[in-house]
């Protein structure tokens, strides 16, 4: 089995009916940290006792998504990483589908997907480019170059819900950071399926 220099990201909170099935569309040789905004112990331990690679963090308030990507972002020791929502499932050789892009990239802070619901949507109909730099993307799956986000220490943690992965793209764009979106990389996402009303 191929291995990655990654480690998967996923900040939930009470998303327990989707959130299995954003773990089990991962690689199970890829690190995978849940932060689980809700402080539910029983969902942290049916989730450790299930998957040997995923280690689930309890955080002991409701941080929010950019707080909470932040505290997950810190434990991470890979080169790079992928922060995914719970309502989203991989597909089709997502992960492999970023390193290949990597390879053919000098540099870049951010990647996205595009969603199978909304494919292409921020391409022109008549522009056969897969891939796209663009000023941002949407947070629900984002591919971050961990050095680069470093330097602008990644999420801001005044934004609770929404609005967060914008200021991370600006950021990122003003310290010389290239934000991309790739439409060869295509995801699966309910979108607000993470967010309860």
């Amino acid at each position: 089995m191929k291995t990655f220099d990654l480690t998967v990201i996923i900040t939930s909170f009470h998303s327990r009916n989707k959130i299995f099935n954003c773990i089990n569309s991962i690689e199970k040789n890829i690190k995978v940290i849940v932060i689980e905004n809700s402080n539910d112990q029983i969902l942290k331990k049916e989730i450790q006792s299930n998957y040997q690679n995923v280690e689930c963090v309890l955080s002991e308030e409701n941080l929010g998504y950019g707080a909470g990507n932040n505290l997950g972002l810190s434990m991470v020791k890979t080169s790079y990483a992928l922060i995914l929502n719970p309502d989203v499932t991989l597909i089709n050789g997502a992960i492999n589908k970023f390193f290949l892009t990597i390879n053919n990239l000098k540099d870049f802070g951010v990647i996205a997907p595009v969603s199978h619901n909304e494919k292409y949507n921020n391409f022109n109909i008549k522009d056969d480019r897969n891939i796209k730099e663009v000023d941002n993307v949407k947070g629900f799956a984002m591919f971050l170059k961990m050095k680069n986000l470093k330097k602008i220490d990644f999420f801001d943690d005044n934004f609770f819900l929404y609005f967060e992965e914008i200021d991370l793209c600006k950021n990122c764009k003003k310290n010389g950071g290239k934000i991309y979106l790739d439409k060869k990389i295509i995801i699966n996402h309910i979108g607000a399926g993470s967010v309860k009303s």
